[in-house]
């Protein structure tokens, strides 16, 4: 029997209007029969858009819609569905997306639907359960590797999604507008926030590739097909794709990549599979993306430390957000402690230039 990505109970005030949500599954044809029973569950790892789980009429999909309260942009589903309707004819390893609504009238917000994708999302707490193995991790981070390098390889011209984003100046654009968007978010004083905006406009690439990225690549926005671990049944998550710097997408997964030999505050701090027995260093997964991609890895320590920040916006942008009560999950609570960790451990990594070992 294949396996199951887990959902929960909804949380209270992200409930969805069942009644609308059936008309338009009707309208739309994708369910036959109205008077059917509508079962909602909720996908709870997120901390930007919604995800629901809905079993309808003998059928599973899954829906997609911003936080409430939360503003307008960055949380585009017209653009993300457009990525996926696209990017699924010619790259396998995403979801197929049905239909996009901007009608607010019918959820409060626009939302699209696509299908469920079975299989296993590697959390930490899922990887706990399992009592993953050395070995496994190995062929774990092996198989996720092989995809991120697959998605940068993707012919986005022949998906049609040419006009994405301006892969031109993208990685000057984002080391100003991650700057100004931790500024607009900022609650606490973190001198080293500064710092690092300082030190990366100084030291960004003047050159670089560019591809389809996706911009939030990690384990649990990845469905393993089973517990073999050797095959991506789907890539989640599609809100940040654009065109631009591959390495810059590199340096964001390995900002996410906790190891086992980083200080006690930072695993903790940044609670990820990726610090179990069997996964490689950062430095490690730099030097296996090369060989499987073929690419050059110059300007190392800016790639790291641009993921961190943009991590440390991202956290504080949700904490900014919960401080003003615009969202009560318990989540979000100490998030601007996670902001100022990765901001802090971006300039420790500018001072010892390098990626790993750093405290």
């Amino acid at each position: 029997m294949p396996e199951r990505v887990k959902t929960k109970a909804v949380r209270k005030g992200e409930e969805l209007n069942e009644g609308n949500l059936k008309k338009f599954l009707m309208a739309e044809g994708l369910i036959g029969d109205i008077k059917s029973e509508l079962i909602v569950g909720q996908f709870s790892n997120g901390y930007s858009n919604l995800t629901y789980l809905l079993r309808i009429d003998k059928k599973e999909f899954v829906l997609r819609r911003p936080p409430f309260s939360a503003p307008k942009r960055g949380h585009d589903m017209g653009r993300e569905f457009k990525v996926l309707h696209n990017l699924h004819k010619v790259f396998g390893k995403t979801p197929m997306a049905y239909v996009h609504s901007a009608d607010e009238k019918i959820l409060g917000a626009p939302f699209y639907i696509m299908e469920f994708v079975n299989g296993i999302i590697l959390t930490a707490k899922e990887a706990r359960e399992r009592n993953i193995t050395p070995s496994e991790f190995g062929t774990i981070a092996d198989t996720w590797l092989d995809a991120f390098v697959e998605l940068h390889q993707v012919d986005y011209k022949a998906a049609g999604l040419e006009s994405l984003g301006r892969p031109k100046g993208y990685v000057s654009r984002q080391v100003i507008n991650w700057g100004k968007q931790y500024l607009a978010a900022a609650t606490d004083n973190v001198p080293t926030a500064h710092n690092v905006m300082s030190w990366m406009e100084k030291n960004q690439p003047g050159h670089y590739q560019y591809s389809l990225i996706h911009n939030d690549y990690k384990y649990d926005n990845i469905v393993f097909s089973d517990g073999q671990w050797k095959k991506v049944a789907a890539i989640l998550d599609w809100e940040m794709c654009t065109l631009g710097d591959p390495l810059m997408d590199l340096g964001t997964s390995l900002g996410y990549w906790t190891t086992g030999e980083d200080a006690e505050f930072i695993r903790n701090g940044l609670p990820s599979p990726t610090v179990m027995a069997g996964n490689p260093s950062r430095m490690e997964i730099v030097q296996q993306y090369a060989v499987k991609s073929g690419r050059n890895i110059d300007n190392l320590t800016f790639y790291f430390v641009y993921g961190l920040f943009k991590i440390a916006v991202i956290a504080q942008q949700i904490y900014y957000r919960f401080k003003h009560g615009h969202t009560t999950d318990p989540r979000f609570a100490q998030l601007n402690r996670v902001s100022a960790l990765c901001c802090n451990t971006a300039w420790q990594a500018i001072q010892k230039n390098q990626i790993d070992k750093l405290y």
